[in-house]
């Protein structure tokens, strides 16, 4: 009799498991979605969802009820986790672009010391002695980019990471140092936007927070969806600067 009921029970854990994965396959797709516009056009959207359906699968198998967090937002971590490691192995950004991105960071982070404020898109144009198409072209180059966020994560003693990301998009975090990883970060991350032009800081904080696409910003604050695009990497460039002062 025993025996039966843990049978039972295993079949209604699986049947639960499974209707979890069925009932949140649109949060694969839409996570895919907000991606796939910044991408590439080499890149096949497929190989993205079928990552991001394995990072659903693990989450359903490792989703534990009893820690009080819904499962929407332990899928949402999984599977955001598991499109960023996709586009992580396609190395999406030659050599030659991480180098530009890295001297851009740069010369926003020494411009901001050296005036005290934002500098404007022509002057960091003009101290990389490039013309100001060229900068902005640069801008929608490392879109994706700011997305992955390759180089600047921060691991707690686990070995765990957040990246820039995954803070902006209030993801739960995995461990209790993390937690506070994310506590602190938030804050500081709260802090910087704040000090952001108006456009990039709007631009910012509807894409993430609001769940905004780059049609809808666009629309929002009558620009195209090049230029929201510009203004979202432009921003990430000034936070991810900030953020690696906040770190050391």
């Amino acid at each position: 009799m025993m025996a039966g009921s843990r049978i039972d029970r295993g079949v209604r854990d699986a049947a639960s498991r499974d209707a979890m994965i069925v009932e949140h396959m649109p949060l694969v797709k839409y996570l895919v979605g907000r991606i796939v516009p910044q991408l590439p056009p080499h890149l096949d959207p497929q190989d993205l969802i079928s990552a991001a359906t394995v990072g659903l699968i693990n989450a359903a198998d490792r989703f534990d009820s009893e820690r009080g967090v819904l499962f929407k937002t332990f899928a949402e971590q999984h599977v955001r986790g598991a499109i960023i490691d996709e586009l992580r192995s396609y190395d999406v950004l030659s050599r030659s672009m991480r180098e530009k991105y890295k001297r851009l960071e740069r010369e926003v982070m020494s411009l901001e010391h050296h005036l005290g404020r934002n500098p404007t898109s022509q002057e960091v144009a003009d101290a990389l002695n490039i013309g100001l198409d060229e900068y902005y072209a640069i801008l929608e180059d490392v879109h994706v980019f700011t997305f992955i966020s390759i180089d600047d994560s921060w691991e707690d003693n686990e070995g765990n990471s957040l990246c820039l990301a995954e803070v902006l998009c209030e993801s739960e975090a995995k461990s209790p140092q993390q937690q506070v990883m994310m506590m602190q970060l938030a804050e500081a991350l709260g802090r910087a936007i704040e000090t952001l032009p108006e456009k990039e800081r709007l631009a910012v904080t509807l894409y993430y927070s609001e769940d905004f696409n780059l049609r809808e910003i666009g629309e929002a604050l009558g620009l195209t969806e090049s230029r929201i695009s510009q203004l979202i990497s432009q921003a990430m460039v000034r936070l991810r600067g900030r953020l690696k002062l906040h770190k050391n």
